[in-house]
């Protein structure tokens, strides 16, 4: 009889064991698997405008040693964007002194991130997308959001850390779109990669 309950106990284990696996793979998409791999290319942006209208490049939003390049919901209606694209803007001096550039992007109209950018002081370009094509390039849209709704087309957020030649270095994502990565952790992310190189 013993041997019987050990193999029974055996089998629960087994048994807890595969769930626990199962669970874990059930888990929400790390940062990893959210957008393009870490290693490749990023996807062209094309030429997109910032909030004052202007036509941008990735060429000309990269410092010498890369961009920080932030996926975001919406500056109009997000206030979880809005208290991030804040935070972040307190280390665009940090930012800028390790050699990168920061640029963040959404599907907002342009006079929506001019509107933000005019009463928050922000120091960087916003991008506006609102077609999601570049968001589609970068696989990033959420599918939550139906065609209709006032939140269709806007990107799952992300920040991307490239090199100076757009080849994806890092990425710093949060399971819920109600967290989002603090600019230390950015800037510790930056530091990570440069010494790296």
């Amino acid at each position: 009889m013993p041997k019987i309950l050990r193999y029974l106990q055996q089998g629960w284990r087994g048994l807890v064991l595969l769930m626990v696996a199962m669970s874990l793979n059930a888990a929400p998409a790390l940062a990893d698997d959210l957008g393009p791999p870490v290693g490749t290319s990023a996807p062209a942006l094309g030429t997109l405008p910032d909030q004052t209208g202007r036509p941008r490049m990735l060429a000309d939003l990269t410092g010498r040693k890369g961009l920080v390049l932030v996926f975001f919901r919406s500056a109009g209606w997000c206030p979880y964007c809005q208290a991030q694209l804040i935070d972040l803007n307190t280390g665009v001096p940090e930012i800028e002194k390790r050699g990168y550039k920061i640029a963040a992007l959404s599907y907002d109209q342009p006079a929506v991130t001019a509107d933000f950018a005019a009463k928050r002081n922000i120091a960087f370009p916003f991008l506006s997308d609102p077609e999601s094509k570049v968001i589609d390039r970068f696989d990033l849209r959420d599918p939550q959001y139906p065609p209709g709704s006032k939140a269709y087309g806007v990107p799952r957020p992300i920040i991307f850390i490239l090199d100076p030649n757009g080849r994806i270095e890092a990425k710093l994502y949060e399971q819920t779109f109600k967290t989002r990565p603090p600019v230390g952790a950015v800037i510790a992310k930056i530091d990570e990669v440069m010494s790296s190189r």
